[in-house]
């Protein structure tokens, strides 16, 4: 149960988003935004994990920093997954859009508490 409120929550937050940035674009039902939470969280589980290790000399380099292209490199895959349903205009939308997401995010994970 608590996985689907974070998901809802999740999506409301890609809704927020959205709103907030002229550059990204979120079909007009709620499936859409449920999709794009949805394909987040697959692809931050599978796709994250092995960008970071390929990439790990140039995180390290980088202080880490490199991990916010990482993160907006997610966002443009899961637009062109998605199509119609979520657009992102660019590269620096898909920066801008990752880090307010994961914004709103941490203060989801905050209210809801722990996964323990």
């Amino acid at each position: 149960m608590n996985t689907i409120i974070r998901l809802v929550l999740s999506a409301i937050a890609v809704v927020a988003c959205a709103y907030l940035l002229p550059g990204v674009h979120v079909g007009g039902n709620f499936i859409a935004p449920l999709a794009v939470a949805l394909v987040l969280v697959v692809l931050n589980f599978l796709v994250r994990p092995i960008l970071t290790i390929l990439t790990l000399p140039i995180t390290v380099l980088t202080l880490g920093l490199f991990l916010f292209v990482i993160n907006a490199l997610i966002v443009l895959i899961a637009d062109w997954l998605l199509g119609s349903a979520f657009g992102v205009d660019d590269f620096w939308w898909a920066l801008i859009f990752s880090f307010v997401y994961s914004l709103f995010n941490t203060v989801i994970d905050r209210l809801i508490g722990s996964k323990n």
